[in-house]
């Protein structure tokens, strides 16, 4: 039995995810913002309080949770809340737009959101909490890991393997067989045709990693 749903965060991103999950006919029973007051109506859904109240007043096995926090800055942020609720004992569901491809043969961990357009073919592996944004095709084989996001318009050949926590930038292009690591930050329209080492940023056609220092402190948007 699906339980009802509350979605973490107002923001731009989690108003993509309410719109694909109200258009769905997902019971999304409230949102947790601390920076907007109670019941406010975002699409409908009240905003019920920030996230203690949800701890105090919606136990693990009665609601499932829906990361709305989005990588603007950083991914820090959306990592910090699902490990905080994972921590607590509470499942994330998974949100895929109707629209978007995915595979039968394709393995989505807990939480996974594919957006609008998305193709996830066949054997690739989607890492939990990661975000396959809007017209992002990751092909065959793939590996992709937690807390991700493929950014709109990306295009990963077959065989990539992307480490966690790591943002790959609106458009980019990864050619088959590469890897990059874990903690990177690829520039929108990158070209990527060799490995990226961890904790990197990188950008360019070709990509170049401009230093090895980039972590996952920072901003990101709830």
């Amino acid at each position: 039995m699906n339980k009802p749903l509350i979605l973490i965060g107002a923001g731009d991103h989690a108003r993509v995810l309410l719109d694909i999950l109200l258009a769905q006919g997902k019971n999304v029973i409230g949102i947790a913002d601390k920076a907007m007051p109670a019941q406010t109506l975002v699409y409908g859904v009240p905003v019920l309080g920030d996230d203690d109240f949800i701890l105090r007043n919606y136990s693990s096995d009665s609601v499932d949770l829906v990361n709305g926090i989005g990588s603007v800055g950083s991914l820090a942020l959306r990592s910090k809340v699902f490990d905080f609720f994972k921590n607590k004992g509470y499942h994330f569901a998974s949100v895929v737009h109707p629209s978007a491809v995915v595979s039968e043969r394709a393995t989505l961990g807990e939480g996974v959101q594919i957006l609008a357009g998305a193709v996830v073919n066949t054997e690739a592996k989607i890492g939990s909490n990661t975000i396959i944004n809007t017209n992002a095709s990751v092909d065959h084989g793939c590996v992709i890991g937690n807390s991700c996001h493929i950014a709109p318009g990306c295009s990963l050949s077959g065989c990539v393997t992307v480490g966690d926590n790591t943002h790959i930038g609106t458009g980019s292009t990864v050619i088959q067989g590469v890897s990059i690591g874990r903690n990177v930050l690829l520039g929108a329209g990158s070209v990527v045709v060799s490995d990226i080492a961890d904790n990197s940023k990188a950008y360019g056609v070709p990509a170049k990693m401009i230093n090895t220092i980039y972590m996952t402190g920072g901003g990101g948007e709830k």
